[in-house]
């Protein structure tokens, strides 16, 4: 199990020996459109909460690569400089560090000291500014300490007032950072329904009349924020649904069934620590443990582990699909 999941890191241009062409198709697809879903941001963005709520961030260093950023890296830099961070949470597949006011600014100056940290706001305070980290493919973020080994790719270094880091690192670039002042504009927000939270009604409501397959409308974020190609596939299955029944012709009793599993499948990955079947890992580099009980993501030809049919492949909305012929209808 363990050498498979290594095998989907290390992609190369040939064929693994012993593989036919359209299980090696796969594992190249895997690599080039997988990203961190829900479940995988939410562990980053909880372990980082940990670590770092209410240190202050003293100094800011961005590279030279323009790809990473959808704010500037001067303006980024003089914006998080001096803020405390007050919390770090998940928004749709985007982590946002909810930020105090600049502390330490000299009159005049336009810019923090560098001095020690002070005690941590109150956890009333109400935020000033945003960091926005969304981690595209093969994004990071770490907390690390300054004389740990900086990774190639590494795009932005936050030194903390505790001494430590705050690193992104992201080998394809794919990811974005964006800083946001609230007193200029409006904080940021999924723009599809918490997938978590939401109501019955509401749930059912995204769904109605829609003329496209319900695997599809799952991964539309404008429908549903965080939710992808793994926990798609795995939240139908548990819900006994096929991923190309047309979304507005599922039944109120199938479509509670689809909301419950899919519920109760990102729930357990959370505690898993999320899938790592690419370049995932949390907030301490750790991988999740997730992947080890997908029940069909990835096992196609494999036997059904309710029903023994093997799984089958398509391709939907432009992803690799994976369902039972016999449990899913």
């Amino acid at each position: 199990m363990h050498g498979f999941f290594k095998a989907t890191i290390c992609v190369t241009t040939r064929l693994v020996p012993g593989r036919n062409n359209d299980t090696w198709t796969e594992h190249r697809t895997l690599y080039n459109k997988l990203m961190p879903e829900l479940p995988e941001v939410e562990t980053i963005a909880n372990g980082v909460n940990e670590r770092v709520r209410g240190d202050r961030i003293v100094q800011a260093w961005f590279s030279s690569h323009r790809e990473p950023f959808k704010t500037t890296p001067a303006l980024q830099a003089k914006g998080l400089e001096g803020r405390r961070i007050l919390a770090v949470h998940r928004a749709g597949k985007h982590i946002v560090c909810e930020l105090g006011q600049a502390e330490d600014a000299p009159a005049g100056s336009g810019r923090p000291t560098r001095g020690a940290g002070k005690p941590a706001t109150s956890p009333d305070t109400s935020p000033e500014a945003q960091w926005i980290v969304h981690l595209g493919m093969t994004g990071r973020l770490l907390v690390t300490t300054p004389d740990s080994a900086v990774a190639a790719h590494t795009h932005a270094r936050l030194s903390l007032a505790s001494g430590r880091e705050l690193r992104f690192v992201d080998p394809r670039r794919f990811g974005r950072l964006e800083f946001r002042d609230l007193g200029r504009g409006a904080g940021f927000s999924a723009s599809g329904a918490e997938p978590l939270t939401i109501e019955p009604e509401a749930f059912a409501l995204l769904f109605r009349g829609r003329r496209l397959a319900i695997k599809a409308a799952l991964l539309n974020q404008n429908l549903l924020a965080g939710v992808g190609n793994i926990y798609a596939d795995e939240s139908l299955f548990r819900a006994g649904i096929r991923p190309r029944r047309m979304a507005g012709r599922l039944t109120r009793t199938e479509l509670e069934r689809l909301r419950l599993a899919l519920c109760e499948v990102l729930e357990h990955a959370i505690r898993l620590g999320g899938s790592s079947v690419s370049d995932y890992v949390d907030a301490n580099g750790m991988r999740g443990f997730f992947q080890l009980e997908h029940c069909v993501y990835l096992r196609t030809g494999l036997p059904c582990l309710r029903c023994q049919t093997p799984i089958r492949r398509i391709v939907l909305a432009g992803r690799g699909t994976h369902y039972c012929p016999r449990c899913q209808t």
